[in-house]
C-alpha cells in the first residue's frame, strides 16, 4: 500500500551513538595504559630477578610474563562471553576492570619471577573485556555506515593507552635508582625496595577511576536487559543533576539511543487516519468473521520489560565465514603479538661488535642498545601515530575500498614488514633511528586497519546479535590464545637465534606465520551476514521501531479500518 511505504521511508536513522561510545572509551582507556606500561621495563625487571646469568635467556621469561596474560584470557574469554549474554554486558566489563587494577598492584608488588607471572595470569584471567567489548560496541551501531566511524574509536583508545602506559612505565620504573628521580624517591625507601611499584600504583588509579565512570555513567546495551533498574546510572544522573545548570539528563527509556517513545512513533502516521485500536482505549473493533481471543496480559508499549527472542543455536551461529573470520583474528594477533613483544627486546639487545662470524643474508647478530627511556619514547611515538593512522587513514580507506579488501591488503602485505625489520639494525649509525621510525609507522599503519576490518567482518559476519556474545568470546579466546604463544614461542626462537647468530630468526618465523593468515584471508567474504540485507532472514531482530512501523502490520491496519467501516455502512446503528 503506498500510504506504508511512505510511512516506512519517513524513518529515520538512528543517531550516533557518541555519548555511551565515549564513556565506553573513558572505561576502555584503562586496559592499554596498565597492559602496555610494562613494555618498556619488562627486559629489566626480569633482569633484577637474577633468574638467569645469561642474558640471551632473558628475552624467553620477558616473553612468558608477556604470555601469561593472554594464556589466562584465553582460558577465560568464552566463559565471560556466554556470562555476558546472560546478566547483560555491563557487569562483565567491570568486573574485567577490577581484575585488572587488582593483577596491577601485584605485579608491582612482584620480588619474584613467579609472583610476577602469577600477577599477570590473575589479571587476564579476570578480565574477559576483549570480546565483550567488540559486543557492546556492536549492539550500539545499528547502522552499517555508522561502522567505519565506530570501529575506530577503540582502536584509537588503544593508541592513545599505548602512548601514555608506555610513557608512564619508562618514566616511573626504577625511580629511586641514579637514572631516576633519587631526590624524591630516597634510596632504601619502599620505591627501592620494589622499584616498579611506582608505574603499578599509577595504573591503579587510572583503572579504578574508570570503574568509577562506568559504574555511573555506562549504560547497558544487552537487548534483554538494557530496560532493568541500574542503581549506577541512576546515582551518575544525580550526580549530573547537581552540576548541569540545565535540566537535560536524559530519561531512563532512552538507554544506549536506541528507544524510542512510543508515542512520538505513533504521531508518525501524521495525516494518515489511526486504526480505532489507536483512537481510543478500547482495542481494536472485533469483526464477526475474525473472532479473537483475549490476551491474558495486556500489552503496553510503556513496559520496561523488552519480549524474550529465542536465541538461535551455538551451531547455527558459527559460519563459515564466522569461523573464517575468527581464524583470521586468531593469526593476525599472534603476528602482530610477537611484533610488540620482540621490538622491545630489539630495540634493549646491545650491539655486536664482533662481525667475523656474520654470513650476510641471513647470519648475523645486532640491536640497538637503548635505554627504557628511549624505548619508551619509540613507543609513546608509535602510539601518535597509530592515533593519526585510526582517526584519518582508516576511516577513509575503508568508505573507498571497504573492509573486506583492505583487510586482504594488509594480510598480504604483512610478510613483507616482518622479513624487513631486523635488517633495519644493520643501517649506519645515522640511519639506525630513521630505521626504527621507519618500521614502527609502516607496522602502526598496518595494525590500525587491520583490527577494526577484521572486527567489523566478524560482526557484519553473525547472524544473530544475541548470539554475539558468544561469537566475540570465541574470537576473543582466540586471540588470547595466540597472544599467549606469541611472545613466549618468539622469546624462545629470538634466544635461539642470539645463540646460532641468526638475529631474524624470529622475524622470519613470524613471516611464514602471516602468510598463512593472507591465504585466509582471500577465502573470507562480507556476503551472508546480518548486515547483508540480501541474506536477512527471520532470524534477524527487528528493531523497535520495526515493530511498530512494519508495512504489512500498517497495511493490514488500513485494510482492517476499511471493513469496519464496510461493516458499520451495512448495519447501521440504532
Amino acid at each position: 500500500m503506498a500510504s506504508a511505504e511512505q510511512l516506512r521511508t519517513r524513518k529515520r536513522t538512528p543517531p550516533f551513538p557518541k555519548r555511551q561510545l565515549t564513556i565506553l572509551a573513558l572505561c576502555r582507556i584503562c586496559e592499554p595504559i596498565a597492559f602496555m606500561s610494562i613494555f618498556p621495563y619488562v627486559y629489566f625487571m626480569i633482569e633484577d630477578f637474577k633468574i638467569t646469568n645469561n642474558k640471551d635467556q632473558i628475552a624467553v621469561y620477558a616473553g612468558m610474563v608477556t604470555s601469561a596474560f593472554a594464556f589466562a584470557e584465553f582460558s577465560s574469554g568464552v566463559p565471560w562471553g556466554r556470562l555476558s549474554d546472560n546478566i547483560g554486558r555491563k557487569p562483565v566489563l567491570l568486573f574485567g576492570l577490577a581484575g585488572t587494577a587488582l593483577s596491577m598492584i601485584m605485579f608491582g608488588f612482584a620480588r619474584s619471577f613467579p609472583v610476577a607471572l602469577l600477577a599477570r595470569a590473575l589479571g587476564g584471567l579476570l578480565n574477559g573485556n576483549i570480546g565483550v567489548l567488540q559486543t557492546t560496541v556492536a549492539e550500539m551501531v545499528t547502522v552499517k555506515e555508522h561502522q567505519p566511524r565506530a570501529y575506530t574509536i577503540m582502536p584509537f583508545v588503544w593508541c592513545l593507552g599505548s602512548i601514555l602506559g608506555p610513557a608512564l612505565g619508562g618514566a616511573l620504573a626504577r625511580p629511586a635508582r641514579p637514572e631516576g628521580y633519587p631526590s624524591i624517591f630516597l634510596p632504601g625507601s619502599i620505591w627501592d625496595r620494589f622499584p616498579y611499584l611506582l608505574p603499578n600504583l599509577v595504573c591503579f588509579v587510572i583503572v579504578t577511576f574508570g570503574v568509577i565512570i562506568g559504574i555511573l555513567f555506562l549504560e547497558e546495551t544487552h537487548a534483554e536487559k538494557k530496560h532493568r533498574r541500574d542503581p549506577g546510572v541512576e546515582a551518575g544522573r544525580w550526580i549530573l543533576s547537581k552540576f548541569t545548570l540545565c535540566k537535560c539528563i536524559e530519561p531512563k527509556h532512552s538507554r544506549c539511543e536506541k528507544t524510542s517513545d512510543p508515542e512520538e512513533v505513533l504521531s508518525l502516521l501524521g495525516e494518515y487516519e489511526q486504526p480505532p485500536g489507536y483512537r481510543t482505549s478500547e482495542g481494536s473493533p472485533r469483526l464477526p468473521s475474525t473472532p479473537t481471543a483475549e490476551p491474558e496480559d495486556e500489552l503496553s508499549l510503556n513496559s520496561n520489560h523488552s519480549p524474550l527472542r529465542v536465541r538461535p543455536a551455538v551451531t547455527k551461529a558459527f559460519t563459515r565465514q564466522v569461523i573464517l573470520n575468527i581464524i583470521g583474528y586468531g593469526i593476525l594477533a599472534y603476528h602482530t603479538m610477537t611484533f610488540d613483544a620482540m621490538l622491545p627486546t630489539l630495540l634493549a639487545s646491545g650491539r655486536t661488535e664482533h662481525r667475523e662470524n656474520w654470513s650476510l643474508p641471513f647470519k648475523f647478530v645486532s640491536g640497538y642498545g637503548m635505554s627504557t627511556k628511549q624505548i619508551g619514547g619509540v613507543l609513546a611515538i608509535q602510539g601518535v601515530y597509530s592515533m593519526v593512522s585510526t582517526v584519518f587513514f582508516f576511516p577513509f580507506i575503508t568508505h573507498r575500498i571497504g573492509a573486506l579488501k583492505l583487510f586482504r591488503v594488509i594480510s598480504l602485505s604483512y610478510p613483507i614488514l616482518y622479513i624487513t625489520t631486523p635488517y633495519l639494525a644493520l643501517l649506519p649509525d645515522s640511519l639506525r633511528i630513521a630505521g626504527v621510525y621507519f618500521v614502527v609507522i609502516w607496522k602502526c599503519t598496518f595494525a590500525t586497519m587491520a583490527y577494526p576490518s577484521n572486527a567489523i567482518l566478524l560482526t557484519n559476519s553473525a547472524p544473530s546479535l544475541l548470539m554475539l556474545g558468544t561469537i566475540n568470546g570465541v574470537a576473543a579466546s582466540t586471540a588470547s590464545l595466540s597472544r599467549a604463544f606469541g611472545p613466549t614461542v618468539s622469546g624462545f626462537l629470538f634466544s635461539a637465534g642470539l645463540q646460532l647468530g641468526y638475529s631474524g630468526l624470529a622475524w622470519w618465523c613470524s613471516a611464514i606465520i602471516s602468510i598463512a593468515g593472507a591465504v585466509i584471508s582471500l577465502s573470507m567474504s562480507d556476503k551472508g551476514g546480518r548486515m547483508d540485507p540480501d541474506e536477512k532472514d527471520e532470524d534477524t531482530e527487528p528493531a523497535f521501531e520495526d515493530h511498530i512501523l512494519d508495512s504489512n502490520a500498517l497495511e493490514c491496519a488500513f485494510t482492517a479500518e476499511a471493513r469496519v467501516d464496510e461493516f458499520e455502512a451495512d448495519n447501521p446503528v440504532g
